[in-house]
């Protein structure tokens, strides 16, 4: 993956909030919610519409967002060669890359786009959705419109989950979470009624979210900065492998198995890992959000 140097990089939309202390503590039972989110088993965004919040949330709080101050934050990401001094600034390249897209794209086909911030944080935060750890994992929270990432999710990637990782599959994921903020602006949220089982809404929704990256990752060397440049300038054939290889790492089956020792498909929330790579190489090999039609297809 190669990031062009000459970018011009938009932090207005990037809450870096590591080492704030952040609050909101644990969630009870050794729960991990994943909301619209991809780290883990527990579908957030299902509790969330259902319940009204996270357990043991207030399910509306929202806090501003308490700036990280130290050097090296994500605030001092300006240019694309800002990434020599501080290699964190590609993930401000991955979000200014897929929001500027679903802003185009969006346009153009007569949908306005909302911008959603992505705060970064680490340990806990408290959320729209209620107080969340580190152990949720990356997630899109419907009521304040944020993605949230800890960016310690991706060594629990490779170390816990057996993905390759790479730069790419950041990238993966990041737009997996942005493509829960497209559906939430088309109302594909607001469909979620089954939380569990191989064909539920819960499941659809997340293999859509999956093949919205991968249409993201069809024109992602194409997205151009405030100035017209790319921002993405290479993608290659490692790279595409890698975000398949995240895609299968977080499948409901692979999970279950690394932690139950068998896959039981009624209580899947999320998909197979043959499911996500497929729904992910979809949207990939059309670059078009109306091949990502998961809530009729059948089977999936």
């Amino acid at each position: 993956m190669k990031f062009n140097p000459d970018a011009d990089l938009d932090t207005s939309g990037v809450e870096d909030t590591r080492g704030s202390g952040g609050g909101g503590g644990g969630l009870p039972g050794g729960m991990i919610p994943v909301g619209g989110g991809i780290g883990g088993i527990i579908l957030l965004v299902v509790i969330l519409l259902l319940n009204g919040g996270l357990p043991g949330g207030d399910g509306g709080s929202d806090e501003p967002a308490v700036r990280n101050t130290a050097a090296g934050n994500l605030d001092s990401c300006k240019k694309g060669t800002d990434l020599q001094k501080n290699s964190d600034c590609r993930f401000v390249v991955y979000q200014n890359s897929i929001q500027s897209f679903w802003a185009a794209e969006l346009a153009r086909r007569g949908k306005k786009y909302t911008s959603a911030p992505m705060r970064v944080f680490d340990g806990s935060v408290n959320t729209g959705c209620g107080p969340a750890t580190s152990a949720v994992g990356p997630f899109y929270c419907p009521p304040d419109k944020r993605v949230y990432l800890d960016l310690g999710f991706f060594q629990t990637l490779q170390t816990d989950l057996g993905a390759r990782g790479g730069e790419f599959a950041e990238a993966y994921v990041v737009a997996h979470e942005y493509g829960h903020h497209v559906q939430d602006l088309y109302g594909y949220l607001d469909r979620i009624r089954t939380r569990q089982g191989p064909s539920s809404d819960s499941v659809r929704s997340e293999l859509q979210a999956d093949c919205l990256a991968g249409v993201w990752t069809n024109h992602a060397t194409t997205v151009p900065d405030r100035s017209g440049r790319p921002l993405i300038t290479e993608l290659s054939e490692d790279d595409i492998a890698r975000g398949l290889d995240a895609a299968a790492a977080v499948g409901d089956d692979r999970i279950q198995r690394k932690t139950q020792g068998q896959a039981n498909p009624e209580t899947f929330t999320h998909g197979t890992a043959e499911q996500r790579m497929r729904w992910f190489k979809t949207g990939m090999d059309s670059g078009d959000l109306t091949a990502c039609d998961t809530w009729s297809a059948n089977p999936l």
